[in-house]
């Protein structure tokens, strides 16, 4: 099946799978939109992986699941409490003044209710004194003990899985925000790519790494990967040792990148340019990752970021948010020897006529 592209509705696209809507494969917030299909013992797969199971669970759900699994466990463990009762005897009796050849395995536990009440108290250590095990009783103790062990596992699992989702670094990264666009703009004479990553915290980043790749549909209904390099300003390294005002990252489009036919005077294919940033917390050491993606219709040829850095009263460099996602267009600058193939055909980028360069 194939769709009509945003250029124009007289041409059939020759890309199906990356121009059907939604046309993304991630979203701007870095979440995969991509499904499995069709695969054998999928169910018993997740089942293996009940920790990961938990860590990927929305908030709702992970309580959801907390607040089920110990009144599930309170409620197997009332109607054995209850079943021990009805098997010694103890539910007609009259507990206050019990025969004196019969010993009540649980005082008091004459109703399902009070069985639930007992497991609820026993598992939580309430003990109000009403209702207590009889140590002549061997089976009360073996439940009891039953009961507290894997009462105790239980708490162990849900307890660690809540403090492992609230201190996983997948939080850290939601406070790293990446412009909404990205611009191609000339700088000294070579066109170049460039977009912008914000640390919205007063806590660094350390060892700051970015890579991206160029995802694009071939004949065969297979994506194909290109990988594409991105600098930051003059360091040569592939680290930002340090992350605390916002970035501009660049590519420069030469005649041989992936990206030259931005430039070329004729509609752009459907793509998607994948970014991700990968750091480490300074005071815990912990990585993160950010992700975020790029349509052509999201790349603003000719425009510019708007400045974001400025100086307060006392002179100290702030960070103007309120600009980070603003772009200046600006006018067309005569490209060099170098750069990408000139072309006659008119072209339309972003929807917009533009004049030949």
């Amino acid at each position: 099946m194939t769709t009509d592209t945003p250029e124009s509705n007289n041409t059939r696209s020759s890309t199906p799978l990356l121009t059907q809507r939604p046309l993304r494969l991630v979203t701007k917030d870095g979440h995969s939109t991509f499904h499995m299909a069709g695969t054998k013992g999928r169910g018993v797969s997740y089942l293996r992986d009940v920790w990961g199971i938990l860590m990927d669970m929305r908030w709702r759900w992970m309580v959801l699941v907390f607040s089920a699994s110990f009144v599930l466990h309170w409620l197997l463990f009332a109607v054995l409490w209850y079943l021990l009762a009805e098997m010694n005897g103890d539910l007609e009796l009259d507990h206050n003044a019990p025969p004196a050849n019969h010993t009540i395995c649980v005082k008091h536990v004459t109703s399902f209710t009070a069985a639930f009440s007992f497991s609820l108290e026993t598992q939580l250590t309430i003990g109000y004194g009403t209702m207590f095990p009889s140590g002549d009783c061997p089976s009360a103790v073996a439940l009891l003990a039953f009961q507290m062990v894997l009462g105790l596992m239980l708490e162990a699992l849900l307890t660690g899985a809540f403090v492992a989702k609230i201190a996983r670094p997948k939080n850290r990264a939601l406070s790293i925000r990446f412009s909404r666009s990205a611009v191609v703009t000339y700088n000294e004479g070579k066109p170049q790519l460039m977009f912008q990553v914000a640390n919205i915290r007063s806590r660094p980043l350390i060892n700051v790494q970015i890579s991206a790749i160029l995802y694009q549909e071939q004949g065969s209904g297979q994506l194909h990967q290109t990988s594409i390099d991105f600098h930051l300003d003059s360091i040569t390294t592939h680290e930002c040792p340090f992350f605390t005002f916002p970035l501009t990252y660049h590519h420069t489009i030469t005649a041989s990148s992936p990206l030259a036919v931005l430039l070329w005077r004729e509609v752009p294919p459907h793509f998607e340019l994948v970014v991700f940033l990968s750091a480490v917390q300074e005071g815990t050491g912990e990585p993160c990752q950010k992700r975020t993606s790029y349509l052509p219709s999201e790349i603003l040829v000719y425009h510019r970021f708007a400045s974001l850095l400025a100086r307060n009263a006392k002179g100290e460099y702030q960070t103007r948010m309120e600009n980070f996602d603003k772009t200046i267009p600006e006018h067309p600058a005569a490209p060099d020897s170098k750069s990408p193939k000139r072309t006659d055909k008119e072209i339309r980028i972003n929807g917009q006529p533009i004049d030949s360069f």
